[in-house]
């Protein structure tokens, strides 16, 4: 195909792509109106699925799909940082040396690392019932376990961080959720369909397939922030190259 060509293609595809924007746009609700029908519909599917999370009835149930493909993108990218920063030939692995603390941010740091892996936890289980969710509250579960870096020395981070477990857990994250999804083919629906019992309403058995989900969406991000931040910390404080030289220019933790 010559240059010219692709240039035809290439503008064909972009004056079709804008012609099917213009058209989409012109069905839109008018800015500020009371009229708001995707999000009745949604509002009422929720309540009907027993979901008092009306977000988590969307992300988990009315398009489970594409959360199905949202986590998997986070898990390739798992994937393919953890071979882009393996360690290579020529590199060696040296333990990082210890970095003085201040003792108020010892202080701080251990005193708020219960309470935000606490907050992390109730953010996951009630995902279905409060704003939240597995996403958000990964970040959090995650983000906790690294204050003991911060507030102590790295070493004390591996001590609580194995690192093998969390890639497990990552895979078995993904696995979950693709499996409870095949759990509607085998009850004879679609798939991701949420055919479970839906319970009481505002209860945390309530909502079917989604709390089971949700969950399964926490333990994976959880797992995938910290192999990211384990081979991100590795890279600039454990692996140095043939020249001595440490990745960051410091050897410190």
């Amino acid at each position: 195909m010559t240059r010219r060509l692709r240039l035809w293609v290439l503008n064909a595809g972009l004056l079709a792509t804008a012609a099917l924007y213009a058209a989409a746009c012109t069905g839109l609700p008018g800015f500020g109106g009371s009229r708001h029908p995707y999000g009745d519909r949604a509002v009422r599917t929720a309540l009907q699925q027993h979901t008092a999370n009306a977000v988590s009835s969307v992300n988990f149930d009315q398009r489970a799909f594409d959360t199905l493909g949202e986590e998997t993108v986070l898990f390739a990218c798992v994937l393919g940082t953890v071979v882009l920063l393996r360690q290579t030939r020529g590199e060696k692995r040296v333990p990082p040396e210890p970095a003085g603390v201040p003792a108020a941010l010892r202080r701080y740091g251990l005193l708020v690392l219960p309470v935000t892996l606490l907050i992390g936890l109730y953010v996951i289980a009630h995902g279905q019932l409060s704003p939240g969710g597995g996403f958000q509250g990964g970040v959090v579960v995650a983000t906790s376990l690294h204050l003991l870096y911060i507030a102590v020395d790295y070493k004390a981070l591996e001590r609580v961080r194995p690192l093998g477990l969390f890639e497990l857990a990552d895979g078995t994250g993904e696995a979950a959720y693709v499996l409870l999804g095949a759990a509607g083919l085998i009850a004879g629906s679609a798939y991701l369909a949420n055919t479970l019992p839906l319970g009481t309403f505002n209860t945390l058995s309530s909502g079917g397939t989604v709390p089971l989900l949700n969950a399964a969406v926490g333990v994976e991000v959880t797992s995938a922030v910290v192999v990211l931040l384990a081979h991100f910390l590795g890279q600039a404080l454990e692996i140095e190259g043939e020249d001595g030289d440490a990745k960051d220019g410091g050897r410190t933790a």
